[in-house]
């Protein structure tokens, strides 16, 4: 359903979206009639486009009925059938969403912030790709910098000051990605005749997170069905006359986490041996 709610926005990027599994053709419309599908679902009970495409699970013995399913993944192919971008996980229940995908390809909005907070220096905006998640799904985390007026932080690799960091607690809820920080440019310090590279104006910082397994996930959960991701942003504000103190400002996302959807095609329009 995930794909279903970007499905919009996709299109609007001038990319149409097409389904394939190796599900018969009545299962599929089964199942896209009842969830309401914009998009299209293709049938391939002999998985030949999955041999083609050669992303055929092999670790499934040929008379297990589950043989001839893909692994999970995501194309991304150009007008002229070039493929642009791929996206599959190494573990098959670990999941690339839509909305993810739009952030890495597009840089389109991660969605509202969840928190805002301004100090003496700057304000800041977190927020993510989603509100309500699935275990095993990858959704980035965005941190939105507004610097005041002549203020700047140092970006990472300076050294004798404090580089910005964005530090996510451990946890066993998710698989934190590295920060992917934008350039930077070199600022000359007259002063003291020191070149320093710096962030101004607008700074957006971005990281993904996997979350962990049903298993895992659902003995961290509260009682009304959430995570929270907290995190810590450090940095050090200057202007051209003083270096501030360093701050930390704590940081907070809280998910929804909701189940796999188990609903299984009605009995007659599965496929052999799935009973």
């Amino acid at each position: 359903m995930e794909l279903e709610q970007q499905a919009a926005i996709w299109r609007k990027k001038g990319f149409e979206i097409a389904a394939i599994s190796y599900d018969p053709q009545t299962v599929l419309q089964y199942f896209a009639e009842k969830r309401k599908l914009s998009y299209t679902l293709l049938s391939d009970p002999d998985s030949k486009v999955i041999r083609a495409f050669g992303i055929l699970n092999a670790s499934i013995p040929e008379k297990n009925p589950f043989y001839g399913i893909p692994h999970p993944g995501t194309y991304l192919v150009s007008p002229k059938g070039e493929v642009i971008s791929k996206y599959f996980e190494d573990d098959y229940t670990e999941r690339y969403t839509a909305a993810d995908m739009l952030v890495k390809e597009f840089g389109a909005a991660v969605g509202g912030p969840h928190q805002t907070v301004e100090t003496k220096h700057l304000k800041l905006s977190s927020s993510s790709t989603a509100s309500i998640v699935r275990p095993g799904q990858r959704i980035a985390l965005a941190v939105d910098l507004e610097l005041g007026k002549g203020m700047h932080v140092y970006a990472p690799g300076v050294e004798g000051y404090k580089p910005i960091q964005w530090k996510l607690a451990e946890t066993a809820a998710m698989k934190p990605q590295e920060t992917v920080f934008p350039k930077s440019h070199i600022l000359f310090l007259k002063a003291i005749k020191e070149k320093v590279p710096v962030y101004e104006g607008k700074v957006h910082l971005m990281r993904e997170v996997t979350l962990a397994n049903n298993r895992t996930l659902k003995p961290l959960l509260s009682p009304t069905g959430e995570i929270t991701v907290e995190a810590e942003f450090v940095y050090q504000a200057c202007d051209a006359k003083t270096c501030y103190v360093p701050q930390t400002v704590p940081l907070q996302w809280k998910f929804v986490v909701e189940g796999h959807d188990g609903e299984r095609a009605p009995k007659e329009l599965r496929r052999p041996g799935l009973q």
